[in-house]
């Protein structure tokens, strides 16, 4: 079973205060990780990039900072696909590329869990890939996290990571460590 890697969104803009409180300082360490596991075994790997379209986005552009971070960076001849959407799938040949490796399963992190991770790891399922997305190299923020729909606190930024796994996990993906990965 040919197994690809996703690294999704993993950008200078996520350090921005824009987005709020975070969850998991070492997703972008567990992600590279992976990187480097994958290349070692000249697997398919594929970046892909936000770019987005909202005026003073961290992300957009014009005056954000949408570059790949450092600590994954693409090597030449590995893809990068942008999309200004929630799903990698939306807008690129994503798929294509992935049926053309022969890859089967999908390895997917990166920023932020319970968006663009969440909607391209469902995306991904109901595309009939087997799926696991890896819990210690994604994180999420607290920039959405508003509970005046309801009674309570706002939920915490690891709050909202869970959240978004727990509904993934056993229909959508297998949520796993990457140490599990690697071993």
């Amino acid at each position: 079973m040919a197994q690809a890697l996703l690294l999704i969104d993993i950008q200078d803009g996520f350090d921005d205060p824009f987005w709020g409180a975070r969850n998991n300082m070492d997703a972008e360490a567990n992600a590279a990780r992976l990187l480097t596991h994958w290349r070692a075994q000249n697997a398919p790997v594929f970046h892909i990039q936000h770019l987005s379209v909202t005026p003073g986005s961290p992300l957009n552009p014009d005056g954000g900072r949408p570059s790949i971070k450092a600590c994954v960076a693409p090597r030449t001849g590995e893809p990068v696909l942008t999309k200004s959407v929630n799903s990698a799938f939306i807008g690129t040949d994503l798929e294509t590329r992935l049926r053309a490796t022969g890859a089967t399963a999908l390895t997917i992190c990166g920023l932020t869990t319970p968006h663009c991770v969440s909607t391209t790891t469902r995306m991904a399922a109901n595309l009939g890939f087997q799926v696991t997305l890896v819990h210690d190299a994604c994180a999420a923020f607290t920039m959405n996290a508003d509970a005046s729909w309801r009674a309570g606190d706002a939920p915490t930024a690891e709050d909202i990571h869970r959240a978004a796994l727990d509904q993934l996990n056993g229909e959508f993906a297998h949520v796993t460590s990457t140490r599990q990965v690697l071993s």
